[in-house]
Parts: C-alpha cells; structure tokens; sequence
C-alpha cells in the first residue's frame, strides 16, 4: 500500500495498538512506536507519546521498511547508510532501533519499533538483538491479524445488514429455522402475512408459532418444494399460501437450517390468470381471431400502430380494448417505452385527479412527502390508456383536455407545468355521442380522444372465433391448474358457439377457468360448463342463416326425432377446425412465415399446423 494513501488500516487497532505498545514499553524498558503507511504515529510511549496522530517529519527507516517489506536494526542512529539523506544525519534524537514490518495477509500495513533514547535503552536494544526481533515479530504478527480480525467482522457485518435489508425488502414472507427447527429470520412481509411481530416469534420453534408450515420435513429429508398450496395456522388465524422452501447446507452437504417464502394465494393465482389473459398479448399477430370481423379490426388496428395520433378504442364489456391497446403500443414508435393503464370507473373521483395528474407536497392532507407524479408523468415517452373514459367528471374532463392540447401536466396544488410526450389511447363502452348531446361529456374532449375510433366487435358477430378462444384458454388452465383437460365435448362446444356472450371474451375466460376447474374428465362436457350455456331458455336458437359455422346440413344426413328442438345442423368439429385453419393461412400467408403466424394466432404449435395441413389437405386457393 502507497504511504501516501490516506486510509490506514492501523487506526482500525489504535486503542488495542496504544496497550500493546504500553505493555511492551513497561517489560522491555525502551520506548515502542507504531507507525501507519501515511508515516502517521497510531501509537507511542514516552517522549513521543505525545505525538500520537500527527505525521513523521522525516521518517527515512520507516519509509524504508514499508518499502521493502524487511525489518531494520539502527544501532549508530543517524549514521547508517539509511540515514544518508536525511538531514538529522549525525545528529539524530533516536540512539538506536528495531523497526519491523506489520502485515495483514501479504500487504504491509504499517511498522512497529522498539527505540533507544537514551544509553541505557541504547544498550538494552544492542545487547539482546536477536531475541528482541523474534519478539517484536511476534507482536507485529499480533497486530495484523487484529487487523484482518476487525475487516473481516466488519466485512460479515456489512454483508449481514446487506443480507438484513434485502431479505425484508423482499415482497414475500420469509421464514428461516435452524436444524433444531427454531426460527432466526422472520422478515417484514412476514410480519404482514401472519399479522404477528418478529419479536414474539425469534428464538421460538416453529411449532409454537406456525402450524402446517412444511418446514420441519424440509430439515429432516433435506428435499424442498416449489409453489405448493398450504395452509397456516398462526395467531388463531388459518392463512391460505402459496409456499415455496429449501435447505439450508453446509459443509459435507450437511443441512443446517430451512428457510421458506410465502405469498397470499389469492393473489398468487389473480396474478397468474391475470399474465395468462393479458400479459401474453403484446402484438397484434397474438390476438386470437380469424373472423372477417376481426381480420378487419387488426388490419385497422396495424395501420394506426405506426402514427402517434390518439386513439379511442369502442366496444361493449370484456372485448378485449385493453389488449388491443397494449398490441397498437407494442407496434407503436412508443414500443419500449412505458404502458400505464388506468380504469377511470375503478378510482373513487375524490383519488383520480391525483392519481392522473400526481400531486405536490402538502397538497392534502396525507399527501407524501416530496409529492407523487401521476400516471401521465409516468407514462412520459410511452402510451396512457384511459379506460372507461366515459365516467370522468366535467372537471376531469377539463384537466384532461389541457393536456392533449398542450401536452402539459400541472400536478395537483402544484403550478408549474410538467411536459409530457405521450400518445393517449382511450377506451369506452359507453356512446359517448350521446352523452355529448346530454352534457354528461365535453364536445370538444370527444373530437380530441376519437381522432382515430377504432370499434371492437362483440364475440357473438365472431363466432368462428369461440372455438379458438375455447381451446387456447382451455390449454392455459389445464397447464396452470396440472389437469389433464384436452378439449370438449360436441355438446360442450355447440352450447359455446351458440351462448351469446353478454360479457364476450372476459365472460369466456372466466367459463374456461371454471370448466377446468370442475371437470374430471379429458373432454369438458355440458354439464362442467356454468348453466346459463345450456340452459334451453337462455340458449340462442339459431339457424344456419345467423350462424355461418354452423351452416348447411351435414352431407347426407338424415333428420332424426329431436332436430326440431336444435333447428339447425351442425357442421362436424374437425369442419370447424380445418375452416380456421384455411382462415388463418390466407390471412398470414402459406409460406414459412405465414405458417408460424398463422400457428400462434390459432394457439397451436407450427408442428400441430403442419399436421393438420397434411390432414385436411389444405392448399393455397383450395
């Protein structure tokens, strides 16, 4: 280490330094000295013992010693060859001394000498050399491993508090326990989880305070678990978790401890559905639909992508608005940068204008401290959906116009003016003309949002598409709940095609979800479906002129009792599968490409569709 670094690793030892070199002083009677790599006295006795912190005015053997990693032995001071540049040479204050090295692992650190002031001290350094070398080497030896003892402390420490600080930052419960099953890490979500406090439950086994924790197997077969659904009992309270655990091993794989992290369930399998129905979706190419109404819609959706002008997407509850918005963001110049999405019905009015347009510090009371920024402001170089613009107050609506014409945020009880580069897509399934004519809408909001409208079509227009949405959603479910479900019923899936949908592709997903749910079998069948799909007075009767996939008789088949009730024949399911697969080719195109599109827009794999290609005899124009 260069002298002339200021850090000194010896002040770590100053106060055991300063009682080392007393102790020595009093035994040896001659004076001792402890000097830094910055020349600095970290300790002395006698006549220097007042110079302790202050630098070496010369310093040459020290200087030296540091330098060359060897120990010195001055028995003329001043008129060694050591001595030659300084200029006390002849006339040096010292009469005689031992300076030896100190090191901390292979780096020298700092020096400690044993000094003569005077004769008799001069005579006690000169006539027992040897030994008082081995033994100052001794004390050097002494000092740096106090040195690396104190670093290495500090070191653990620091990783420790590091460790500390994360594993309570982290969103799940974390509970460890050593190999006697007595629990040493309980972090703050944990505390949050089990409504009980770190203190009261450190130091105490896990059955006292956690019931059904699978913990305790983990240490006696060594073997963890991934996302297991338990039950927890704590406090008096049962808890519903998703839990995943490990070993805690040491040398020779020997376990030490478990440590398991928990996280609500609910909330574990809302954010699963929730990135199995949107998350998924981020182009258009991805949104399942070979309808002519949805081919026409996507293509629409593919030209306004690549502008920056806002968009107002149209369509009745569950239709998909926020998909398609975050599909023409994902193919926008905006792609990359943030989404933010926000449901003006969902936010009481008293919190939407904070939350849209943030506030300042003081703003109201309970306002953070520092102000929050909006969701405009976080959506700075990206795209802001609005959905259910429709239920914004006048007043909202005011703010918001101010915005899209000036590009400008001003956060509540603030005044300065925040600019924002953003595209605004919009969503409503409410007739915002005609809430413009009953003065519940601001005309000149209307003009600025529905620059470019964009209409959804419900699913019953689309019905080629309800088999594709069944079986992709179906697939989804199956894997995320481990049940072997493969597909549905005939009757199964004609009372899907032929359900009206009030709540379109929301309502579906959540008939999927349950069907799965209940279903034992590898094919859904009706009565696994919810009741309002099969019940004969709630099942639309239509004829083959409304239902274009059920159109036309089945070749050469004959009425039989009971046709009367169904009204219409029903075209075979493997008709239904080769019409949108011959669909979804001429809409991507035959070759490569095209293939592996059309493959993922009907959630199948490019071998499945080269299968059924080969199958149905598929070709081009054919």
């Amino acid at each position: 280490m260069s002298p002339n670094n200021s850090f000194s690793r010896l002040s770590q030892v100053q106060g055991s330094g300063q009682k080392i070199a007393a102790a020595m002083a009093s035994v040896l009677g001659v004076e001792v000295e402890i000097i830094d790599t910055n020349l600095v006295r970290v300790a002395a006795t006698g006549s220097v013992r007042s110079q302790v912190g202050a630098r070496l005015k010369h310093g040459f053997v020290n200087k030296y010693v540091l330098e060359h990693g060897q120990p010195v032995f001055i028995n003329q001071a001043g008129h060694h060859s050591i001595c030659t540049a300084c200029p006390l040479q002849g006339d040096c204050f010292y009469r005689a001394s031992i300076v030896y090295p100190i090191r901390a692992a292979e780096a020298v650190i700092g020096t400690i000498s044993l000094t003569a002031f005077d004769e008799g001290q001069k005579e006690r350094l000169t006539t027992n050399t040897e030994n008082l070398q081995e033994f100052i080497g001794h004390m050097a030896d002494l000092i740096g491993s106090k040195v690396l003892e104190i670093e290495s402390f500090a070191e653990k420490s620091k990783v420790a508090g590091q460790l500390a600080a994360v594993v309570d930052a982290v969103y799940e419960g974390l509970v460890a326990v050593d190999r006697e099953g007595v629990i040493t890490h309980f972090n703050s979500s944990a505390e949050r989880i089990f409504k009980l406090s770190k203190e009261k439950v450190l130091g105490k086994h896990l059955k006292q305070v956690l019931t059904g924790v699978p913990l305790l197997e983990v240490l006696q077969d060594g073997r963890g678990f991934s996302s297991r659904e338990v039950f927890v009992n704590a406090g008096g309270r049962r808890f519903h978790l998703l839990s995943t655990a490990r070993s805690i091993r040491g040398e020779n794989n020997l376990v030490l401890g478990a440590v398991a992290s928990f996280r609500d369930f609910q909330e574990a399998q809302k954010l699963a559905y929730e990135y199995i129905s949107a998350g998924q979706v981020i182009t258009l190419d991805q949104i399942i639909g070979v309808s002519p109404a949805m081919q026409k819609v996507k293509a629409q959706a593919e030209k306004i992508a690549h502008g920056n002008s806002t968009v107002l997407i149209l369509g009745e509850t569950g239709t998909g608005k926020e998909i398609f918005a975050r599909a023409i963001h994902a193919e926008s110049p905006f792609a990359g940068k943030p989404f933010v999405a926000i449901n003006c019905g969902a936010i009481p009015e008293s919190l939407l204008e904070s939350e849209l347009f943030g506030y300042e510090e003081g703003a109201f009371t309970g306002a953070r401290r520092g102000g929050k920024p909006g969701k405009f402001e976080l959506a700075d170089g990206g795209t802001i959906f609005l959905d259910e613009i429709g239920n914004m107050s006048l007043y909202l609506q005011a703010k918001l116009l101010r915005v899209l014409q000036e590009r400008q945020v001003e956060r509540v009880g603030g005044t300065r003016l925040i600019p924002v580069n953003i595209r605004v897509i919009a969503a409503t399934n409410a007739d915002l003309q005609e809430m413009v004519q009953k003065g519940t809408f601001r005309e000149d909001l209307y003009y600025r949002v529905s620059v470019i409208p964009l209409v959804l079509p419900p699913l019953r227009e689309r019905k080629e598409d309800i088999p594709l949405l069944l079986m992709y959603y179906m697939k989804r479910f199956a894997d995320l709940l481990h049940k072997d479900v493969r597909g549905f019923t005939d009757e199964a899936m004609r009372a899907c095609v032929n359900y009206q949908w009030p709540g379109n592709v929301r309502e579906l997903i959540n008939v999927v979800e349950y069907a799965v749910n209940i279903e034992d079998e590898q094919l859904i069948s009706l009565s696994s479906l919810p009741a309002r799909l099969w019940q004969k007075e709630q099942v639309a009767d239509q004829d083959a002129a409304t239902t274009p996939m059920l159109a036309g008789n089945r070749a050469g088949r004959q009425p039989v009792a009971g046709d009367e009730e169904e009204n219409a024949a029903i075209v075979p399911l493997e008709e239904m599968e080769r019409v949108a697969i011959k669909l979804a080719l001429d809409r991507f195109g035959w070759h490569e490409e095209g293939k592996r599109r059309a493959a993922a827009a009907l959630g199948i794999s490019r071998a499945t569709i080269y299968r059924k290609i080969e199958k149905y005899q598929l070709r081009p124009g054919g």
